[in-house]
């Protein structure tokens, strides 16, 4: 059996519900500390999840061998500032998406990582499900890729406290928020993962009082003719598909935060005259699922921890610097701005 990893948690919140949910699927996990800013806050949620430590300084926390990796799921803000503790205390890192306020704060934490020869991971999870490596494995059989498209939106309830005069917190530009950041990175993040980064970026979105984004649609343009366009938005809910475009066929699955259903069409001779319906989709997505995204998430950052790796080879650091680089365009043009910008 394989060395139990101490594992602490940084937030009080639904994602940690599901990540703590998917922990214990594996056999490595033991759940022993949890940081929280409160003490009424960490015993209420202590108790719930059977935490034995509680902490209301993250340094003592992380101190000492209570635990062996954290994980980050605080405010957008904290992420680069906490992680960097944690790592230069010798912890591994899993930290929520997105990485960091921006990709200065990204680069700060992957070098602390490596002088520390720590793990550091984000928490993308769609690219880590077996359908996600389906879409690896079939990419070649589009041909030359001609687009991207994916969209994610979910009107937030929080969009109501805003319009009715309150800042909540996903809303805070204090915080790093704002619907690119929450939501709109994951149609991005695959995207890069697959392609690398765009070499121009046109985004237009709908600010909202706070000074943050709203609702969006970004436009990409990749070097040999492929571009992409993400739509995302916390002010109305979306059910499109996404899809992969290429001269011999495309790939398409429904949701790409979670990618369940996933198909290929061949490009057929004469399908322009028949119609998109004359030819037939076929079912290429992987049978076998565990029931709970985020455990594959969970069980690849153990993976890297018992191999001492400090970064994934599929959420790379790479990858997750290039996607804060785009967001980073996308809030320069929209002037976007968070306190760790520095202006």
């Amino acid at each position: 059996m394989s060395k139990k990893i101490k594992f602490g948690v940084v937030g009080s919140n639904f994602i940690s519900d599901r990540v703590i949910t998917a922990g214990r699927m594996d056999p490595r996990f033991e759940l022993t500390a949890l940081y929280s800013r409160t003490p009424e806050r960490a015993a209420e949620y202590a108790a719930k999840h059977n935490i034995p430590h509680t902490f209301n300084s993250l340094e003592e926390m992380v101190s000492g061998d209570l635990v062996d990796a954290v994980y980050i799921a605080s405010p957008n803000a904290l992420h680069a500032p906490q992680s960097i503790l944690c790592l230069d205390h010798g912890k591994h890192v899993l930290c929520e998406k997105p990485m960091a306020s921006n990709a200065r704060e990204a680069r700060e934490m992957t070098a602390a990582a490596r002088r520390n020869n720590r793990t550091l991971m984000e928490a993308m999870k769609p690219t880590l499900t077996p359908n996600f490596q389906k879409v690896r494995e079939n990419l070649h059989r589009v041909g030359t890729p001609r687009r991207w498209f994916a969209s994610f939106g979910k009107y937030s309830s929080r969009y109501d406290l805003l319009k009715g005069g309150d800042l909540p917190n996903t809303f805070n530009p204090a915080l790093a928020n704002g619907a690119a950041m929450d939501i709109g990175v994951y149609a991005i993040y695959p995207m890069v993962a697959l392609f690398g980064a765009p070499e121009k970026i046109q985004s237009t979105v709908v600010m909202l009082p706070s000074g943050v984004d709203g609702h969006g649609a970004v436009n990409y343009t990749y070097p040999g003719g492929m571009i992409a366009t993400t739509l995302y938005s916390k002010m109305v809910d979306m059910a499109l598909p996404w899809e992969i475009e290429g001269e011999d066929g495309t790939i398409r699955g429904d949701a790409i935060n979670s990618i369940m259903r996933l198909e290929f069409r061949q490009r057929g001779e004469g399908a322009e005259y028949a119609g998109s319906n004359a030819l037939q989709w076929s079912d290429i997505a992987n049978p076998v699922h565990s029931g709970n995204d985020y455990s594959y998430e969970v069980s690849h950052f153990f993976d890297l921890v018992e191999a001492g790796r400090v970064e994934s080879d599929i959420n790379t650091h790479t990858c997750s610097i290039a996607v804060m680089e785009i967001v980073d365009e996308i809030r320069r043009q929209s002037g976007i701005v968070y306190p760790a910008d520095g202006i």
